[in-house]
């Protein structure tokens, strides 16, 4: 099997050896080149100087006997002697660089002839000689020898010029011949690079897009895509792998389908027999399946889009949800949805839930939504209500003879009172009168909770409200508290039964003053916060625990150790019913040992 490796190193490798190739011939060419180049430089080119210096040097001796003939004797021979010595030492270089055939005879032929004619030149420079026989000898032997000497000469200089053209021309080609040799080389390593960058695209690319197009296609949930595995090589693995992870993808696809299905059809089972109210929406808010019961009261059937049914606090409820991502119920959390079906009155509670997709990122890929049967606790409620009203309208009128007694047993118009009746009369009327506190409280929560209370809401100035709080002054001051009012003028209006609102401050100031040391301080203050004012009660006292504030507005609560003439729990319920009914909100900050503040909201008139 050929790997991609060995391919990668086939490929390379063969470059390699190209251009290993090339360098070497390259480095040959270039030696014969300079060992041709040395043959013109230093050999034949030394002999053609040496020639030239022979040739020179006869000629200069043939002037010294010229000069001797013009009876300038001494001045001749001097010049006879400097150049038959650099006559010599020419004949020396070139005896000693004899390169071409031929040369070496030719070389020793100028050295006989030189010879014999010195001995010539001797006698032709004696002056016992006549002046007629050295001319005579001039013409006759030394001008043969001298030109047969030049021709010698002449003859080994061109023989080493030509040598020298010849090496030129070889030096030439071999120059030729490296350029054609790297042309070829550089033609051959281009072919092979075109061939391995095709087999490579063959090879490695095309396997490689068809792995990212088939991962593409898996993507996109087609499964039953198949690779060729022909290869053998780590594509063909690799094809190998992908096509048993899409054989398993396919297995694990075929099993969740049949997991989903189902859980399909027992989540349909199952909401059939469920009695709440409950249906699953997509994003879109269509139905995707939901009870029978939903079915019946809400039309909740599956495919059916929520928008089309015409709900507006369901529409309301959904957008919520999606825009919060949390479970999400009515605006003030009791709010009912009041349905009629078999002469029968149903009261439901609708909660939004959504549907997280269980991925890490969190996203939301449906709603739930359910629709709580509060039709029971609803019927509680009114049946609660009409006890309270009914038992405490029947205990008002007793409880007005009661008051009516004991307040003319203790005018004494009746008789005369000991001390002991007259103590206990006097608790009797304390406990009558707490006991008319908590009939009214009753009162007062049934009638605002039944919206049979009537409120006057009108524009009210936050100082008017804070004066309602003087009639606390005196009871502060015999308890040893401070009441301190920082209520300005500068504050808008509000929105504000001021009876009522008056009502909330007395609660809440009653409460501070329970709960206070003597010593103590008590702060009234308001402040505007967006668009509504905050009023706020904070007091010295003892504070409440954590664990309590949470139910301090609940009905019928009281935080455990509270001495029982401090009520039945119902004063800060009443604050909380007549603060929502206006608007706003109620609410504490406490801790143990640092005092509490009680605040409420108002909403802020508006400008028309």
């Amino acid at each position: 099997m050929i790997g991609i490796r060995q391919k990668l190193v086939l490929g390379f490798g063969g470059l390699l050896l190209i251009v290993a190739a090339m360098g070497v011939l390259t480095i040959r060419q270039i030696d014969a080149l300079g060992g041709a180049i040395d043959v013109i430089l230093k050999q034949n080119y030394r002999s053609v100087i040496a020639c030239q210096e022979m040739t020179e040097s006869l000629e200069r001796i043939d002037s010294g006997v010229l000069i001797i003939f013009a009876g300038h004797d001494h001045e001749g021979v001097r010049t006879l002697r400097e150049y038959e010595q650099a006559f010599r030492t020419a004949l020396r270089v070139e005896l000693g660089n004899i390169t071409l055939p031929g040369e070496h005879e030719k070389a020793r032929k100028i050295q006989m002839l030189f010879e014999q004619y010195i001995g010539v030149i001797d006698r032709v420079s004696d002056s016992s000689v006549s002046v007629a026989e050295r001319e005579s000898l001039y013409f006759s032997e030394l001008q043969p020898l001298f030109r047969d000497i030049k021709l010698l000469a002449r003859q080994v200089l061109e023989m080493n010029q030509q040598n020298m053209n010849d090496a030129n021309d070889k030096a030439r080609m071999m120059a030729l011949s490296a350029h054609n040799i790297m042309l070829a080389a550089i033609f051959a390593s281009t072919i092979l690079a075109l061939l391995f960058s095709y087999q490579s695209h063959r090879w490695i690319l095309m396997p490689i897009k068809k792995l990212i197009a088939s991962a593409e296609e898996i993507r996109k949930g087609n499964l039953d895509l198949v690779l060729d595995t022909a290869s053998k090589d780590e594509i063909g693995q690799l094809s190998g792998s992908f096509n048993e992870m899409a054989a398993t993808l396919r297995k694990m696809r075929k099993r969740d389908r049949e997991i989903l299905i189902r859980t399909r059809r027992a989540t349909q089972e199952v909401f059939k027999v469920l009695p709440s109210p409950i249906a699953v929406l997509d994003l879109d808010g269509c139905v995707e399946v939901s009870t029978e019961s939903a079915e019946q009261f809400f039309r909740l059937k599956p495919g059916v889009n929520v928008r089309d049914l015409g709900f507006a606090w369901l529409t309301e409820l959904l957008q919520r949800s999606f825009r919060k991502g949390t479970v999400v119920e009515s605006e003030d959390g009791s709010s009912f949805v009041q349905h009629f079906a078999g002469n029968r009155e149903y009261f439901f509670q609708p909660v939004a839930v959504p549907v997280p997709s269980g991925t890490e990122n969190g996203d939301v890929i449906g709603t739930a939504l359910i629709f709580r049967d509060v039709t029971q606790l609803h019927e509680q409620l009114e049946l609660k209500r009409s006890v309270i009203a009914t038992v405490s309208h029947q205990l008002r009128t007793p409880l007005t003879s009661l008051r009516m007694s004991i307040h003319l047993l203790l005018e004494e118009r009746i008789g005369s009172l000991n001390e002991q009746q007259a103590g206990l009369l006097l608790a009797a009327r304390e406990e009558s009168e707490r006991l008319v506190h908590i009939v009214d409280d009753l009162l007062d929560i049934n009638r605002i909770e039944s919206g049979k209370a009537h409120l006057n809401i009108l524009p009210v100035s936050p100082a008017l409200i804070g004066k309602g709080t003087e009639q606390f002054l005196v009871a502060a001051r015999d308890q040893g508290v401070s009441i301190v009012n920082t209520i300005g003028e500068g504050l808008p209006d509000v929105m504000a039964d001021i009876e009522s609102i008056r009502h909330v401050f007395a609660n809440l100031l009653s409460n501070a003053l329970r709960f206070t040391s003597p010593g103590g301080k008590i702060t009234i203050s308001a402040a505007e916060v967006l668009d509504s004012i905050r009023f706020s009660v904070a007091d010295t006292g003892s504070g409440i625990a954590p664990e309590h504030l949470e139910h301090l507005f609940e009905q019928f609560y009281r935080v455990p150790g509270q001495q029982e003439k401090s009520g039945i729990g119902l004063g800060l319920s009443i604050v909380k019913e007549i603060v929502e009914t206006h608007g706003g909100m109620a609410g504490v900050q406490s801790d143990s040992g640092n005092g509490s503040i009680f605040y409420f909201t108002l909403p802020v008139r508006k400008n028309r």
